[in-house]
């Protein structure tokens, strides 16, 4: 990892971020401007922020977390969403141009495609482009069973853990999914950056970002680690039973001779991923407790601080293991106003979808999450949704939440777009502002 190199990078996309705002589609009725920009933002897209680097992920988490809650939301958010594929099925960041068509090697994103596909599918009436999607990423599996942050690049956890939450959010069986060449699963990938009992106490069972090819040794990065813990439970961003709790906290690698780790300090049993799940919640859940029940900012050159989206992932990744319990301090802490988590959500509609979602899978109530109702929050962020579901009620829709997700939609699943995007950083700076598994790319990478 080059620090230096990292830092510069991002000090440079950070710029570009100040950018005005690239033309946006017609609408006969006004439409908000975007903060900083002078351009219309297109109608259906939540948020007022500028969104070339983070559209289609904000979006995604959007309509994952509206669902999630009983919320139906409007039909011209998912014809947004829906809309912004490319032809070969995959998603870019942000298409603000439907003409123009994409690029294949350098436009269209791992992470931006697998978040996509998991809220068209969480929605429904999108079969077509949910199948385009998950055909992309079949296509773009590299030879060692992960993916990398755009096609043909090094496989990283995050990307790969992106890839596992769309396959199981289409009820395909992650552990089945094989490179062609080579018949490798994404758990391969995986299991491999995990830091065994060869490493320094204090980091056993994290991830890393991706292999470090200086060194030969992986670096331990808990936004991967996150990532991480979520996919080898097989699970994508939305999962039932929410809220379950197995009573136990994680358990860590077993490091005493002979056991778990063994000599070459990889997890145990059949394939590891279970062993897998539990190590790694139990370092998230031990790095959260060592600085205040939360994860700090892993920024290059960042100071030591809060990171609310990293600590939002950590509580689904608990949650998914069935660890509630263990997560309920990190989750009081983020409700907290002394945080600032909820300041930081206010008005950004991928923030706010990462809290309802944690608050969700935590079993927590995300209308009453520190004295804020985050779902009100979300909706007022984007369209009108069609229906909303009574207050608390999570566990099922409305009869009319059902009511938007007629085949007769994917129609609009063909809609033509594209457009060339940028190339380097495009989900760093998104994560910046919102966190979750993009939070943090590139800095490992560059």
């Amino acid at each position: 990892m080059n620090v230096r190199r990292s830092a510069t990078a991002l000090a440079a996309l950070a710029a570009l971020c100040t950018a005005a705002a690239p033309a946006a589609f017609a609408d006969a009725s006004p439409s908000p401007k975007p903060s900083g920009g002078s351009a219309a933002l297109p109608k259906g897209l939540y948020g007022t922020k500028d969104p070339k680097f983070d559209g289609v992920w904000r979006q995604s988490l959007a309509l994952l977390a509206q669902d999630a809650v009983g919320v139906t939301p409007a039909r011209s958010a998912i014809d947004w969403l829906a809309g912004q594929q490319c032809e070969d099925g995959g998603f870019a960041a942000y298409r603000a141009d439907a003409s123009a068509a994409c690029d294949p090697k350098k436009g269209e994103f791992t992470d931006a495609t697998a978040a996509a596909v998991q809220a068209l599918a969480a929605v429904g009436g999108r079969s077509a482009s949910v199948e385009k999607g998950i055909g992309w990423l079949k296509k773009h599996q590299n030879d060692d069973g992960g993916w990398g942050l755009n096609p043909g690049s090094p496989s990283d956890a995050n990307s790969t853990s992106a890839a596992v939450g769309a396959f199981a959010a289409t009820g395909q069986d992650p552990k089945q999914v094989k490179s062609a060449k080579g018949g490798k699963t994404p758990y391969d990938v995986l299991l491999g950056l995990q830091l065994g009992c060869d490493a320094q106490e204090g980091q056993r069972g994290a991830f890393a970002y991706t292999a470090d090819k200086g060194s030969g040794k992986p670096v331990a990065n808990d936004l991967a680690t996150a990532a991480a813990a979520l996919a080898t439970e097989g699970k994508g961003f939305v999962f039932e039973p929410a809220g379950k709790d197995t009573g136990k906290a994680p358990k860590p690698l077993d490091c005493d001779a002979g056991k778990g780790g063994g000599k070459d300090g990889e997890p145990a049993g059949a394939d590891g991923a279970a062993e897998a799940a539990q190590a790694a919640a139990a370092y998230l859940s031990e790095t959260m407790a060592g600085h205040g029940n939360h994860l700090l900012s892993a920024m290059p050159g960042a100071k030591a601080q809060p990171d609310f989206g990293s600590t939002a992932d950590a509580i689904v990744a608990l949650a998914a293991g069935e660890h509630s319990a263990t997560a309920a301090k990190p989750l009081q802490w983020l409700q907290s106003e002394k945080s600032g988590a909820l300041a930081w959500a206010k008005g950004d509609p991928g923030a706010l979808g990462k809290l309802v979602l944690a608050a969700h899978a935590a079993g927590a109530d995300p209308r009453s999450f520190g004295g804020v109702d985050l779902v009100q929050q979300l909706n007022a962020t984007g369209p009108k949704p069609e229906s909303v579901s009574a207050a608390g009620s999570e566990s099922g829709k409305d009869s009319d939440s059902d009511s938007g997700k007629d085949e007769d939609k994917k129609s609009d699943d063909e809609g033509g777009v594209g457009g060339v995007w940028w190339t380097v950083g495009v989900f760093m700076v998104a994560g910046i502002g919102i966190g979750f598994l993009l939070s943090g790319r590139k800095k490992q990478q560059l």
